[in-house]
């Protein structure tokens, strides 16, 4: 790929919006040529409107940009646009940008589970990809709309596609320990966190079961048939700064011995390592055989945080249990959003 790739970021200030401003100023195939935001901070430096929490510093070449707002005037040189606006703000702003003929890559929930609208985890289900061309047609419009899942609900699904895939999988069980970067810089008061897990986040669980079904679903028609996987989630907050930390119950169709299934998740690769995309990992699973990890300190920066650890794999009868981590801010969110930009650019566009 000689020329780069044009891109937006909007919601550049946030959390998730930092990562994808620091992943995509290394990035071989992509360029940044515009950073959004909303309200005050339209117009200001970025190094200037932006607390910078995500490295050391913000990349040199964007430090001077100046922020504008997130429409599509104002980023009309970008061919890939990444969101990572609230839904309240992505709302309005997506079909925009899609009718202008841009790709939209969107962390927000809204358009996740429309029935033309891929989600994507790329290892997981890249094949959904294929949604795009039902979406240009249903929708009249040059561009498209592609979703990252909630960042668990990417961290689960990716531990859980090769068991699926060799065992068959009915139910689950998952009570996760979520980091506080997944609130957002100003999402949980230190007060209320501090010493503390909050046993609550709101509308997360049901993410996690309705998109897990989506993700494990096959194509079917113009849209995806879900898994029909009965999830049962439990999600709290905990005083860490990046990493979800998930503990699964599996329910498959029969026995499963723990040793079998740690070289199965261990071996598994997908169309994105065969394809060789940039920011996909070479192992998307790492085995731990260890009792006391995978560790958020100790394991979410694993294959430059795009990788997923699991420890304490255990058979009990035909209940595999299991703890995963990830780190939420790459895999759960920016870091997936530029495989699934990559996805499109190496798989969607050979096969229409």
């Amino acid at each position: 790929m000689v020329d780069k790739v044009k891109t937006a970021v909007l919601g550049a200030t946030g959390i998730v919006g930092q990562q994808f401003v620091r992943l995509l100023s290394r990035h071989p195939w992509f360029e940044i040529v515009a950073l959004a935001a909303s309200g005050e901070k339209t117009g200001q430096q970025y190094v200037e409107a932006v607390d910078w929490v995500v490295s050391q510093d913000p990349p040199e070449h964007v430090a001077d940009m100046r922020l504008v707002k997130p429409i599509p005037d104002a980023i009309r040189d970008a061919e890939v646009v990444f969101v990572a606006l609230p839904k309240e703000a992505a709302g309005p702003i997506e079909p925009e940008l899609a009718r202008a003929g841009k790709i939209v890559v969107s962390n927000a929930s809204i358009y996740r589970m429309e029935r033309d609208i891929p989600l994507l985890n790329p290892e997981v289900n890249y094949d959904h990809i294929r949604l795009v061309e039902v979406q240009k047609k249903r929708r009249g419009w040059q561009g498209a709309i592609l979703k990252v899942p909630n960042c668990t609900t990417a961290i689960l699904t990716l531990s859980l596609k090769p068991v699926h895939d060799s065992y068959g999988v009915s139910r689950i069980y998952v009570a996760t320990m979520q980091a506080i970067s997944g609130a957002g810089l100003r999402g949980v008061p230190g007060y209320m966190i501090v010493d503390n897990i909050i046993p609550y986040i709101k509308g997360e669980e049901e993410k996690v079961v309705n998109e897990t079904n989506k993700i494990l679903g096959t194509l079917s028609g113009e849209g995806v048939k879900p898994a029909g996987i009965e999830v049962y989630a439990t999600t709290m907050r905990a005083p860490i700064l990046d990493g979800h930390l998930e503990v699964v119950y599996a329910h498959t169709r029969g026995r499963v011995e723990g040793e079998e299934a740690a070289r199965v998740m261990d071996e598994w690769r997908s169309i994105p390592q065969e394809l060789g995309l940039p920011t996909a990992p070479e192992k998307p699973i790492i085995v731990h055989g260890g009792k006391d990890r995978p560790q958020p300190r100790l394991d979410r920066m694993a294959g430059e945080g795009m990788s997923v650890s699991v420890g304490r794999i255990e058979s009990l009868g035909d209940v595999l249990r299991y703890i995963v981590l990830g780190h939420n801010t790459i895999r759960g969110a920016a870091g997936t959003g530029l495989l699934i930009a990559e996805l499109y650019l190496k798989y969607y566009e050979k096969l229409v």
